[in-house]
């Protein structure tokens, strides 16, 4: 007997076949179209056993625009077809609550035709415990806590929130992110705070942080070890119209190389320097930004003079709204993840480890 994602309580009589599981599972449109691991009532019970101390009937989130109630169970069911292990269930649920805060602004997130999706951010002790790759290849597969805790969210957001692609979900090109998108901070590589502790929580604490970003894009400067020439770089490739952050500006991400990191951090720089450089230097003229993209919200920044083309216009309201963390593997690559601009904002969430 198989529980159905949406409603565990239901099950549903299948042949005893792989292939008959997924077909099924397929034809409803339970499925990001890969193929699933069949949610028994025995493997959702194991699932659940990574979160004893919570009740399988407790309600986490109510998930739009479909507003599907995302019990334990259900989150649990979601995690099982992902291809989760136990462990990983809380990080799934801290990423659902994560994203049901109003500032991600979820209703939209799940139907609007923009191209982007839930990238987890992970940190503390539970990034090396669960194996969660920061390192060498952190945005790709291989990685099996990576590839199943990113799908387990995606699978919650289908079946509990509706968000099937093509009919709720309208995103007109969509991206590989949204199979799975999560990494962990590098934060042996990160000579500055790591991104848990800058964002209020303690540094022995486990937290995720989502944002909901485009894909990935690599930033190559193999050449330059000057921090200003490193930042120019930076913002040659960040500020660019046609870029939402442009537009409506929000908390998009900075993934900084340990050798980027090493480079800055040698000349003295801090987090606080890297930000203001950024914030100062990432941006476009309004005179080419007032016609064109999303210009008219939902807000240009006050420094911003509208009645002059000239004024410069960020790609973040103020420099702390830029979200920068360490990852990656060595090289001089570095990567810049926009994000779909001030509708929606970053959300940090500590994950549940239980008593003690």
């Amino acid at each position: 007997m198989i529980l159905n994602p949406a409603h565990p309580q239901q099950l549903i009589e299948l042949p005893d076949s792989l292939d008959a599981v997924n077909n099924y599972f397929y034809e409803q449109r339970w499925t990001d179209g890969l193929p699933i691991i069949p949610p028994t009532q025995e493997r959702v019970e194991k699932m659940l056993a990574g979160m004893p101390w919570r009740k399988p009937d407790e309600l986490i989130a109510v998930i739009p625009p479909a507003m599907g109630q995302a019990t334990l169970t259900k989150i649990a069911t979601n995690c099982v077809m992902a291809g989760c292990l136990p462990e990983y269930l809380p990080v799934v649920v801290a990423a659902i609550e994560a994203v049901s805060e109003p500032i991600y602004g979820l209703a939209h997130r799940q139907t609007t035709t923009h191209a982007a999706a839930p990238l987890i951010l992970v940190n503390g002790r539970l990034v090396k415990k669960l194996h969660i790759n920061y390192g060498t290849g952190c945005f790709g597969p291989g990685w099996r806590a990576n590839a199943t805790i990113g799908r387990g969210l995606r699978l919650n957001l289908v079946n509990l929130g509706g968000a099937i692609p093509g009919e709720v979900d309208f995103c007109q090109h969509a991206h590989p992110g949204k199979y799975t998108y999560c990494i962990g901070e590098y934060e042996d590589a990160n000579p500055w705070e790591p991104l848990h502790v800058e964002r209020g929580f303690k540094p022995e604490q486990s937290t995720v942080t989502v944002v909901n970003c485009e894909a990935p894009h690599s930033m190559t400067e193999n050449v330059q070890t000057d921090p200003d020439e490193i930042m120019r770089t930076f913002a040659s490739t960040m500020a660019t119209l046609g870029s939402n952050n442009t537009y409506s500006q929000g908390t998009p991400v900075l993934v900084l190389c340990p050798e980027h990191a090493d480079y800055i951090r040698a000349a003295g720089w801090t987090k606080r320097d890297i930000k203001n450089a950024l914030f100062e230097r990432a941006r476009q003229p309004w005179g080419l930004v007032k016609n064109r993209g999303k210009s008219k919200g939902p807000k240009i920044p006050d420094c911003v003079d509208q009645n002059d083309d000239s004024s410069m216009v960020p790609v973040v309201c103020e420099a702390d709204d830029l979200i920068l963390l360490v990852a990656g593997g060595a090289g001089g690559k570095s990567m810049w993840c926009p994000t779909a601009g001030g509708q929606s904002l970053a959300v940090s969430k500590a994950i549940d480890t239980g008593p003690g």
